[in-house]
């Protein structure tokens, strides 16, 4: 038996036979030239064309996906046609290089600029990469490489999965995902969540293992192992079993002691919103509207806008639905918003500071949220990503104000925001922890990255301090405004909507921590929900803060993991 050790991104035990994810598409030759019997006009606008029938063929996917996945897809169609990439590939095709020659090598050069760049942007060359080789396959008329078929369903494994191949597996032929590269915010791990598969990523060495052969995943331990025996067998079934009694929830967050924490869903647009509903999520703890904007050359008119949000609010009427305002910039790029000659993109214009070089676009937003606000029964809370001070907190309060939205708040993913909070919430109404920038933002590790795993955990000691001072900022606030009488000592409350929420163990801590909601992906609501259940809010308080306390993030997570004996029952 060999085993291979990754990072556990989405829990689950599996046995299943190994599907390789075939390689990429080969190079065209090396200084190919122009066909002599061709022009390079008519080179250049087959080019055009086969980005287009890309473009058209991602967007179609688009159209038939939800959420992330729809996110995903819009994003790297606007590749396929990216102004950047065209003009370099035509501007070498007037040397007399092949079409399919001139995209590769136009392929390499952006990709490697945006390499070069780092973080988000870094991430965003795979996409690069893989638009270019779907344009060369359509200029030779053959099928991009695609995730194998397979009679039965398998084990997909691969060095690393392009954005549009994540984005369109079936997971009734998939039933999990091992990848030798990516990190534990790539594109392969956000989908893996979304669809509830069992999934590991950055196991070194996977891509050795034979098609065919049959393995066991254990998605919580981040575990592959070959020539699995009857322990294996036998958990993969009783995980079989469990995921069966962990798929519905009662509609109602608490703890063993009868505290209430609301469980909210993360969404992307309508159709996520109306599963979760389905699912019993008590709301929407943070609805991703950047994904009205993907996938458009323009900014979405008012109309379009107010459809998108309305469609959304109209899932969960009486209930509450926070909006996060346009967080574009860094992975999210948009042409009408985002500069892309950034030298960092993830310390530059994003989320709310594209207010500052495009302004309009985020009032105008809110203008569309409040017009759909009042179409709806839902009760709507709006806040803004990237919020670094008080007075960007103050800002957007007003601009919320005159908008006619009631309840204003902010995102904490930026440290300085954690350690300030109590002064940010004098000026809104609620703060909610955006755990994957802010682990990304303490730990100085890009949450991307396959080797800065280790860093990028949310169970870090540091980022869960930072939690703990989000929450004690919001408690000095309330007895800062109780001595004044200005209003009731409540503290205003403190969410997390990052992908936290999702571990049923992390989950406990954060409670512990004092945080008032949790918001995750629809799938992950009722595993959370059945070990909040197994604790009280003073052995959560006590676990909580004992991995803060710890020295590691392993240490945080086993010490945790070991006190609660539900998490092996469950299969979690």
């Amino acid at each position: 038996m060999q085993s291979y050790v990754g990072v556990g991104v989405t829990p689950g035990r599996v046995v299943g036979p190994v599907r390789i994810m075939p390689p990429a598409l080969s190079a065209p030759p090396a200084g190919e030239k122009l066909d002599s019997s061709a022009s390079a006009e008519a080179a250049a606008a087959k080019l055009k064309e086969a980005g287009a029938s890309v473009k058209e063929t991602l967007l179609e996917r688009a159209g038939r996906a939800t959420g992330d996945s729809k996110a995903v897809l819009d994003a790297t169609a606007l590749m396929a046609t990216d102004p950047m990439l065209i003009k370099a590939a035509i501007k070498l095709i007037n040397t007399g290089l092949s079409a399919e020659r001139a995209i590769w090598d136009a392929g390499d050069t952006v990709a490697a600029m945006l390499i070069s760049l780092g973080g988000y942007m870094a991430e965003r060359s795979h996409d690069v990469l893989d638009v270019r080789s779907r344009i060369v396959a359509a200029l030779r008329g053959v099928p991009a490489p695609e995730i194998p078929d397979s009679p039965v369903p398998f084990i997909l494994v691969a060095h690393d999965l392009a954005p549009a191949d994540t984005a369109t597996l079936d997971p009734a032929k998939v039933i999990a995902l091992v990848t030798a590269g990516g990190g534990p915010q790539s594109h392969t791990a956000i989908i893996a969540r979304s669809l509830g598969l069992p999934a590991v990523v950055a196991a070194r060495g996977v891509t050795e293992l034979t098609d065919g052969e049959f393995v066991f995943v254990d998605g919580a331990a981040g575990s592959i192992s070959t020539h699995p025996g009857q322990n294996d067998v036998a958990a993969a079934q009783k995980w079989t079993e469990q995921a069966t009694l962990l798929s519905v929830f009662d509609g109602s967050g608490q703890l063993a002691d009868g505290t209430a924490l609301a469980l909210l869903a993360n969404v992307g647009g309508a159709k996520d919103a109306q599963a979760a509903a389905a699912a019993n999520a008590q709301g929407v703890g943070l609805l991703r509207t950047e994904f009205c904007f993907l996938g458009h050359d323009t900014e979405p008119g008012h109309d379009e806008q107010v459809a998108a949000y309305k469609g959304v609010f109209d899932a969960f009427p009486g209930a509450k639905v926070v909006v996060r305002t346009l967080d574009a910039g860094a992975d999210k790029p948009l042409p009408f918003l985002t500069d892309s000659t950034e030298p960092n993109p993830a310390l530059g214009v994003r989320g709310y500071r594209t207010d500052s070089t495009t302004p309009g676009v985020l009032a105008r937003q809110l203008a569309a949220i409040a017009d759909a606000a009042k179409q709806s029964a839902a009760v709507v809370w709006v806040m803004a990503p990237m919020i670094s001070t008080p007075a960007e907190a103050a800002d957007f309060a007003a601009m919320c104000a005159t908008a006619g939205l009631q309840t204003p708040g902010v995102m904490v993913e930026v440290p300085s925001a954690a350690l300030t909070a109590r002064h940010l919430l004098d000026r809104v109404e609620f703060a909610s922890l955006g755990t994957n920038d802010l682990t990304q933002y303490a730990m100085a590790a890009d949450r991307q990255l396959g080797p800065l795993a280790a860093l990028n955990d949310p169970w870090q000691p540091a980022v869960l301090a930072l939690v703990q001072a989000t929450v004690n900022g919001a408690i000095a606030q309330a007895k800062h405004s109780a001595a004044l009488a200005t209003e009731d000592s409540a503290p205003k409350p403190v969410g997390v909507c990052g992908e936290a929420a999702a571990d049923p163990a992390l989950a406990v801590v954060l409670a512990g921590l004092g945080v008032s909601s949790l918001s995750m992906t629809a799938r992950a609501i009722p595993a959370v929900s059945a070990v909040l259940r197994t604790v009280t809010l003073a052995q959560a308080r006590q676990l909580a803060e004992q991995a803060v306390a710890a020295a590691s993030a392993a240490e945080a997570r086993e010490l945790v993991r070991a006190a609660l004996p539900a998490l092996a029952e469950l299969g979690l």
